[in-house]
């Protein structure tokens, strides 16, 4: 097969890049390299995926014309895009970047893959669709009408953009809610990187509404598991599927939607804590109340995903957190 993977210099995206090239595909990477974090991380990931299979080119969503080029010239099979840009508290300060990036980049991408026959589009959404919800777990058939943030808004819209193209052009999508990632080669802005710069350097952690809340923290490599298993699995329309009586990640199109979690939420306490144990350092907290647009707990039902790939996550915090302070360390403080 030829992938086109979207932010493949991203944290889950270079890791994905990785292993579609480990399995024998042809992957052609696009990323803007902006600088919402440190450019060279992002350039020492490329790096560290470098291939014969694989080629990198620098490119943004918004340019339209370049991403229709792209399409034409390399005649992709499937497309995972992975590009967005993140962050929820960035939302609230800078909302145009997210409606470049989330909004029209992804419908430049669903655009390309409406006119270049696309097998399966699998592309990133997000747990933070679940917003004010309160029931848990967290489940692909809940309302999600209620958004906290500018960037769960945009990620909402994702998924309905892409089940207007299944709907009117049959082009199969996957969106997959990502439950807070972490692991080596991880985003700077997350809580564990901030955590581990402080602890490292002996200053206070800043922890949000005084440690009472709860994340389904989910390690990456089982994030790219699931992503690696998903994207072989078309979704076909449901038989008598209707608005009244399915589910709203399924349809009479060709459209699917799963949450992609550990499915066993971890206090923000235990989390640090099993960060002072891979640390060797006990942390000064400044506790802090609520920050705008979050919320108090994530909790990924995870039965759906199961059923249809077989895997369940397998790597718990207190692996995930040590494996991501040995990363960390060697990135950091030896190489």
């Amino acid at each position: 097969m030829k992938y086109l993977v979207t932010g493949a210099a991203g944290f889950i995206g270079s890791a994905v890049v990785e292993r579609l090239c480990a399995e024998g595909h042809d992957v052609v990477g696009i990323d803007n390299l902006n600088d919402y974090y440190d450019v060279s991380l992002k350039q020492a990931r490329l790096e560290r995926v470098s291939h014969p299979q694989f080629t990198f080119v620098e490119l943004d969503l918004v340019d339209r014309e370049g991403i229709d080029a792209l399409f034409a010239a390399e005649k992709f099979n499937k497309v995972i895009h992975l590009a967005a840009q993140a962050g929820v508290r960035y939302s609230i300060d800078r909302p145009m970047a997210y409606a470049d990036s989330n909004l029209v980049g992804h419908l430049t991408i669903l655009e390309g893959c409406r006119h270049h026959k696309i097998q399966h589009l699998v592309y990133a959404s997000s747990s933070s669709v679940y917003g004010l919800n309160r029931k848990t777990p967290f489940s692909t058939s809940d309302s999600v009408d209620h958004p906290v943030s500018l960037y769960a808004a945009t990620k909402k819209s994702n998924e309905l953009m892409a089940h207007t193209y299944s709907h009117l052009y049959g082009i199969p999508t996957t969106g997959l809610r990502f439950f807070t990632v972490y692991g080596p080669w991880g985003r700077p802005d997350m809580a564990l990187f901030k955590f581990t710069k402080a602890m490292i350097n002996g200053e206070a952690i800043d922890v949000y509404n005084n440690g009472d809340m709860m994340r389904d923290f989910t390690y990456i490599d089982d994030i790219v598991e699931g992503i690696i298993r998903i994207k072989d699995t078309i979704p076909q329309p449901a038989a008598g599927w209707t608005v009244e009586t399915g589910t709203p990640a399924t349809s009479s199109a060709p459209y699917r939607v799963y949450n992609i979690g550990h499915g066993s939420p971890v206090k923000l306490m235990d989390y640090i804590k099993a960060l002072e144990s891979a640390l060797g350092v006990e942390a000064q907290k400044n506790m802090l109340p609520m920050q705008p647009g979050d919320v108090y707990v994530t909790y990924a039902k995870t039965d759906d995903l199961f059923k249809t790939t077989g895997y369940r996550p397998k790597v718990g915090v207190e692996q995930g957190v040590k494996a991501f302070v040995d990363w960390y360390k060697y990135y950091y403080l030896i190489a």
